[in-house]
């Protein structure tokens, strides 16, 4: 007696793993819309994957790029900060200087009057030096007004440093790169942009970001020239302190001279 019914195929179960197993290797049932494509159609989306790879790489760069700029103009408003600090204190040194020297000319009227009694006579006859009023409290330091405009320009851009740093940033590009369909629209150009949504808005995305580039390389350059001109003032102002200093050892010097000869 067979061990199966007389309408069973014994070959029937191998035939069907067959079948299974070319399924699994990509073989058989192979519906996708890209084995009905002819071989121009597939041409062209090829081609018009290649448009949106391109357009997205364009996108990311033009980001990456005014991650940059923005962290350029960071740094050059923390420098243009440090550097009003150092102006600050280079006019507080001047003051000190100044006050000093004031005090070398009370030590050398003491001297005189030490010297001998026509200069105690001569000292005593003088008017006595006009007692100054404390001194109020002293201005605070007025950098250059480029470097102030620069730097007020700057700052309100600060935020968009925040949002371009990588570890912050969170691009939206969803619709865009490859996977964005360009079979919804035909690829024709109304000015200057496509009319598939997608690649219009890669575009104007990289428009607005390279407006922006313009912008922050024209506040970079008006802060490099504001740092310039406070360097150019500071350079004055250190070359003053240096001559008040070398002069003040001079008075020094023949402060302590004459102070040996009393002995």
């Amino acid at each position: 007696m067979s061990a199966y019914p007389n309408t069973h195929n014994p070959f029937a179960d191998d035939d069907d793993d067959d079948v299974v197993e070319d399924f699994g290797r990509g073989g058989g049932y192979d519906d996708s819309k890209e084995s009905r494509l002819s071989e121009a159609e597939r041409r062209q989306r090829y081609l018009q994957q290649e448009v949106m790879r391109t357009a997205q790489s364009a996108v990311d760069s033009s980001h990456r790029s005014l991650g940059l700029i923005y962290e350029s103009e960071k740094m050059g408003t923390d420098t243009a900060e440090e550097l009003m600090r150092q102006g600050e204190a280079l006019k507080r040194a001047e003051r000190m200087v100044d006050g000093m020297d004031e005090d070398l000319k009370t030590s050398q009227r003491h001297i005189n009057s030490i010297k001998s009694v026509w200069g105690s006579i001569t000292n005593y006859f003088k008017p006595k030096p006009e007692t100054k009023p404390p001194t109020e409290q002293a201005p605070a330091y007025q950098p250059s007004s480029k470097l102030q405009n620069a730097l007020s320009e700057s700052k309100e851009q600060e935020h968009k440093y925040q949002a371009s740093h990588p570890n912050l940033r969170k691009l939206d590009t969803s619709g865009f790169g490859a996977s964005g369909s360009m079979s919804d629209a035909p690829a024709s150009s109304q000015n200057g942009y496509s009319k598939n949504q997608h690649l219009r808005a890669a575009h104007q995305q990289l428009d607005d970001n390279l407006d922006e580039m313009c912008s922050g390389l024209s506040r970079l350059k008006n802060l490099g020239l504001g740092l310039q001109a406070e360097i150019d003032d500071q350079d004055v102002s250190l070359d003053n302190l240096l001559g008040k200093v070398d002069r003040m050892d001079l008075k020094i010097n023949s402060t302590n001279q004459q102070l040996k000869n009393l002995k």
